[in-house]
């Protein structure tokens, strides 16, 4: 896939030398306008603790959900067979682009999981990975209508988690400090 540059909205926030939540607050809205999305959240995971939380979430409008975990919690045991884009997460595999959670393939998701839990119609499952482990997810998504992702827009995606991993590995380490 081609390494596609970040645009100057996204590349301005990721380039700053602000704190990885002042980086995190701007990058969201700034993702979310990019993509025209309705939400987007920033999942953060520890791997040596299997921690997890919804850390940062920006949403278009106040009817559309909001996601956030305040205090860094433990995934239930079933997560990875309830959920196939978390597993594949914590298989460091690439990034997700899914257009219709009604259409998607079994193996790709579980639609009434995502249905029950999350209420998006299309979305997209960017993991961050560092060394084969999961430290976040970044997940942008669409209510009400699917959504082609385009080529453009994946190479983005995908540039921007690059340039965001040691911000979130580091952002990590130092809740556990």
């Amino acid at each position: 896939m081609t390494q596609h540059n970040l645009p100057p909205a996204l590349n301005n926030i990721v380039e700053s030398s602000q704190t990885p939540d002042a980086i995190f607050s701007a990058l969201l809205p700034a993702v979310g306008n990019f993509l025209q999305s309705d939400r987007c959240f920033l999942y953060l995971h520890n791997p040596q603790a299997n921690l997890g939380r919804v850390a940062f979430c920006w949403i278009r409008t106040p009817d559309v959900p909001t996601v956030y975990n305040k205090e860094w919690a433990a995934q239930p045991p079933t997560v990875t067979d309830e959920d196939p884009m978390f597993a594949a997460a914590l298989r460091a595999e690439p990034s997700i682009f899914v257009e219709d959670v009604e259409t998607a393939e079994p193996q790709v998701l579980n639609r009434e999981f995502e249905q029950k839990n999350f209420g998006h119609r299309a979305l997209i499952h960017a993991h961050i990975r560092q060394d084969g482990q999961l430290w976040g997810i970044l997940q942008p998504c669409i209510f009400g209508h699917p959504r082609i992702w385009t080529e453009y827009e994946r190479g983005v995606i995908n540039n921007l988690v690059e340039k965001i991993t040691p911000i979130a590995v580091d952002y990590v380490k130092s809740s556990f400090d």
